[in-house]
């Protein structure tokens, strides 16, 4: 009977078990991460840049691009935290060299120089053997697991995208004075709607304006929920949708009737296309067989230029200011007043709050990097006392901290 080989077996899953750690390692290097990263970033822009960018963003290759930045954030822990929690828990040696500093001890006993260290706020350890000591101290070594929270951070954000991207909604409309518009794709059940009540707007002499002021009423199941007053940066919510003005234009309300007084149209007309530089619209109206083209002749008078084409072509044309009204053609038309389109984009983001919260979880975790470093240090014996070998981050001034633990050590330069 043959035997099987233990060794043999077990060498393809040793083989799958080492590249699986160097791919992890690949994948959780700061190298791979900031590649990742600006790789995005650069995504980001172009599709804010180019007119078609934006449908980059729904694109599958966007989408395995951010699985591979979520996924280097968790293999950058995966691989670091082990080695933070043992240099934290128990800390280690500390060797001469670039960015470390030095300074000579007077002869102490090491039990003392422990207590010391202890009372200087380090984590301190002392390590004996063949008549030799040494002492390794951490102070702070907690703030290493903040570097490793930016990194969770970004996998925060990235999957609060993901939701917004997967769960979310954005739906653009247009109202004039009076109507109402529902704030999602429409579907059983579902009525939360706002209704566009008027436009404040205020320019200056320059044309720029310096008010906006949107007011619209919400509903939900046709019922006032109550009115709110949108502007610049200040969008209304209703049932977690957020409801921004977006844009607006000029719009006309017109009673048209027949010479015989039969009412053709009493209600407002968007300006919401542009001929030869200027506001321009239309209105049909079939029961007469024409079509009314409307354009703002002059914005400064507050004066409608109103024509009327029948498939023949143009019948007659006149210019006309709030109040007023002229017969033109077959019709008599009146401008009850100038008035306002807007419209409106309606965005509900489940992921809004996860997107917040690794934002927030990000700043946090720089903040306790930058102002709270880890400081590690290590004493031995030397000739004529001890030495003490003193690092701290990359970013940090390990010579202020020197400053403050030497004269609790007795250090001299």
């Amino acid at each position: 009977m043959g035997s099987s080989r233990p060794g043999a077996a077990a060498a393809p899953a040793d083989r799958l078990a080492r590249g699986a750690e160097r791919a992890l390692r690949v994948l959780g290097d700061g190298r791979t991460g900031l590649a990742l990263l600006a790789a995005t970033g650069l995504a980001n822009a172009l599709a804010a840049l180019l007119p078609d960018g934006p449908r980059w963003l729904e694109s599958p290759w966007y989408a395995v691009l951010l699985g591979a930045l979520a996924l280097s954030g968790l293999a950058a822990v995966v691989v670091r935290a082990p080695a933070v929690w043992r240099e934290w828990r128990r800390p280690g040696p500390i060797r001469p060299g670039p960015g470390a500093v030095e300074a000579a001890l007077p002869e102490t006993p090491h039990a003392e120089l422990l207590e010391a260290l202890q009372r200087a706020g380090y984590r301190a350890r002392l390590e004996q053997g063949r008549g030799r000591w040494a002492i390794h101290g951490v102070r702070r070594g907690w703030s290493r697991f903040a570097g490793l929270g930016s990194h969770l951070a970004v996998v925060v954000i990235v999957l609060g995208a993901a939701i917004g991207a997967a769960f979310g909604s954005e739906t653009v409309f247009s109202l004039l004075p009076g109507d109402q518009a529902l704030l999602d794709a429409p579907r059983a059940g579902f009525s939360s709607a706002v209704r566009l009540e008027s436009l404040d707007a205020e320019f200056g002499a320059d044309g720029r304006p310096w008010r906006l002021d949107t007011t619209v009423t919400f509903l939900r199941d046709a019922v006032p929920v109550r009115e709110a007053i949108l502007r610049v940066n200040e969008p209304g919510e209703l049932d977690g949708y957020l409801v921004h003005a977006w844009t607006y234009g000029p719009a006309v309300h017109l009673r048209v009737a027949t010479l015989g007084g039969a009412a053709l149209l009493d209600a407002a007309v968007p300006l919401d296309s542009v001929r030869d530089g200027i506001p321009a619209g239309a209105a049909e109206l079939p029961t007469a067989g024409v079509t009314l083209g409307l354009a703002l002749a002059d914005a400064d008078a507050n004066e409608l230029g109103v024509s009327v084409v029948d498939d023949g072509g143009l019948v007659d044309s006149a210019r006309l200011r709030p109040g007023e009204s002229a017969r033109i053609g077959d019709v008599r038309v009146e401008l009850v007043r100038f008035d306002a389109w807007v419209t409106f984009i309606s965005r509900r983001d489940p992921g809004l709050l996860v997107l917040f919260g690794g934002a927030a979880l990000l700043a946090l975790s720089l903040a306790v990097g930058f102002w709270l470093p880890r400081r590690r240090v290590t004493l031995r014996p030397s000739t004529d006392g001890a030495r003490l070998v003193l690092r701290g981050e990359r970013f940090d001034r390990p010579s202020d901290e020197l400053t403050r633990l030497g004269p609790l050590l007795g250090a001299r330069a």
